[in-house]
């Protein structure tokens, strides 16, 4: 039974069957306790809080299989004892209406003396739950399931966003855990988080154990839809995080990438500039033997990377953002933010690209629309 618990607790369905170690145990608060040390244990979750999941649960469920939404329920499960008390609140009225929330003065016996109309009183009705353990746990599985999935959906939640709030606008170094046809599951010190299809790049190959970089694109806490952690392999930040890490003249701001331009998987375009003659900030990114481009490429699964040096030849630069193809002239309308390119037609299937991947990238960096003709035309 242990085996089987853990291995539903470790597996990315355990908020779908959490409420059936519920029901499982749900007669046993030692069991409960076993259960509730595990889970805490695999998915770092407060004991204190999976405690008060329960509570919360057994409180929808008596509102449900009793008919009395309206009615206060207070529940205390105390583990170490191995008790658990269940009350509700009750209004001492002159004629009961409502029975669920209402009691009559007279009907508390020797108690009557201690209040007056209109006290709140609480009344234990833990045996009269416990008399029908079985048919009330059966139904209250049921009726507690939403909760349980929901709190503990929310808590991990929280506390993903609790280990990210300080990190948007970063990149992490992820162990990949599972990969399904529309998501790939993430481990971060042993919590798990989803990379979502629209944040993959198709190109990429995920593979479980494989260690990975996602940029942290945005960490936000939404009352709506609880704390929310985005993380992406397409934003074109995680190409520039990943050459901050391996070229220090980013880092201290020797060099700087003064724009960029992506389309994930495929290509990316980065101009790069730097106060100082003596710095060919190109090269810094670029590295000996290839070995700081060479080791963002093979992050980014083989995309190819242009890399150019800033000049305030607008006609230079456009010339050098159409890489790899060589540009005979270029004539520009600054006005129109419009270039007219001119290369050789054996030239001019590199200057346009695959799918008008490398114009697009050049127009994209320099704000430039650009055109491509040949002297053919």
């Amino acid at each position: 039974m242990k085996s089987r618990i853990e291995n539903l607790i470790r597996s990315n369905s355990f908020l779908l069957e959490i409420y059936i170690l519920i029901l499982l145990f749900m007669l046993d608060l030692k069991k409960i306790e076993a259960a509730i040390n595990l889970i805490s244990a695999e998915k770092k979750i407060d004991k204190q809080k999976l405690i008060e999941i329960i509570e919360q649960a057994i409180k929808t469920a008596y509102k449900k299989d009793f008919w009395s939404k309206d009615t206060n329920v207070n529940v205390s499960l105390d583990l170490e004892s191995a008790t658990m008390e269940i009350s509700v609140e009750k209004t001492i009225v002159e004629q009961v209406e409502n029975p669920n929330i209402e009691i009559a003065l007279a009907d508390l016996w020797d108690d009557a003396d201690s209040f007056s109309l209109w006290d709140t009183v609480e009344i234990d009705v833990t045996d009269e739950i416990m008399e029908n353990e079985e048919w009330f746990w059966r139904i209250a599985s049921q009726a507690a399931r939403q909760v349980i999935i929901q709190k503990i959906q929310e808590s991990e939640k929280e506390k993903i966003y609790n280990l990210f709030k300080n990190k948007e606008g970063t990149i992490v170094n992820l162990k990949i855990e599972l990969v399904e046809k529309n998501k790939v599951l993430l481990d971060y010190n042993g919590n798990q988080i989803v990379l979502p299809k629209s944040e993959q790049v198709t190109k990429d190959k995920y593979v479980p154990g494989q260690r990975i970089y996602v940029y942290v694109w945005k960490v936000e806490e939404d009352s709506i839809s609880w704390p929310r952690v985005v993380l992406t392999r397409k934003d074109k930040n995680l190409v520039v995080k990943l050459f901050e890490m391996n070229a220090p003249e980013l880092e201290d701001g020797t060099v700087e990438i003064i724009r960029i331009a992506r389309i994930p998987g495929f290509k990316t375009k980065i101009i790069v500039g730097s106060e100082y003659e003596e710095i060919d900030p190109a090269w810094s990114l670029i590295g000996p033997k290839w070995i700081r481009v060479k080791a963002v490429v093979d992050e980014l699964f083989g995309e190819k990377v242009d890399i150019i040096n800033y000049t305030d030849d607008i006609k230079e630069l456009i010339r050098k953002s159409l890489s790899p193809a060589q540009v005979a002239d270029v004539k520009i309308d600054t006005n129109a933010k419009e270039a007219i390119c001119y290369v050789l037609p054996d030239e001019k299937l590199k200057a346009v690209g695959k799918w008008w991947a490398n114009v697009n990238l050049a127009a994209e960096l320099t704000g430039y629309r650009i055109n491509i003709v040949t002297g053919e035309e």
